[in-house]
């Protein structure tokens, strides 16, 4: 069964939406003992990184997650939900979860003249294609290169280890936009309002 984490702080309709399409069962909760038989989970989100860690910590899904995820369980973060599994984020200069290790930083603090010179703006909105790096990765099975992701964030992935890194998007800079590390998987855009690809994106990782 795959858990999806309602934390107040996530794009939870539409990831049940895309769930749903592809007939794949689900439990949705507030509650971290609800998902707690779970055999793998989705962390959706959407805002700000501070409010989210709030939040998390208020429901308890704080210390649930880095339980989960040092009992190498598979786990999905989404848009936010594959930020705040990093250490540390530039948004709110916020202590994360710390399940990966790494910071997030805004697009300005990494290259803003590049961003200036080619006309980008902040937030990095719209849809991009990946380019795969780094080996193989099971969400990204059968997803083509050319395929096209919906991004909405203003900050960026940065790990300490680039390893993890199995796919960026060219936004002025390589944008980190699938991350692996063990069994934690996180994808910067938005897989369940990304079409066929981004459905299948969903489908490898509850399937895997």
């Amino acid at each position: 069964m795959i858990g999806i984490v309602d934390y107040n702080a996530g794009n939870i309709t539409s990831v049940e939406r895309a769930l749903k399409s592809l007939g794949i069962e689900y439990v949705l909760s507030k509650n971290p003992q609800d998902l707690k038989d779970c055999s793998k989970l989705i962390f959706p989100g959407v805002g700000d990184a501070a409010y989210a860690m709030e939040q998390l910590a208020k429901t308890g899904f704080d210390a649930f997650l880095k339980d989960w995820a040092a009992q190498n369980k598979p786990l999905l973060g989404i848009c936010l939900g594959s930020q705040i599994i990093f250490d540390w984020s530039e948004e709110g200069k916020t202590e994360c979860l710390g399940l990966i290790k790494g910071k997030i930083k805004l697009f300005d603090s990494i290259d803003k003249d590049v961003l200036k010179a080619q006309g980008l703006k902040v937030p990095h909105m719209g849809w991009n294609n990946l380019e795969h790096v780094n080996g193989e990765c099971k969400i990204l099975k059968d997803v083509p290169e050319t395929s096209d992701f919906y991004f909405v964030h203003s900050y960026v992935i940065c790990p300490e280890d680039n390893s993890v890194i199995k796919a960026v998007a060219d936004y002025g800079i390589k944008v980190p936009s699938v991350v692996q590390f063990n069994n934690i998987y996180a994808c910067q855009f938005h897989p369940e309002k990304s079409g066929k690809y981004g459905l299948k994106i969903l489908e490898n990782f509850c399937n895997a």
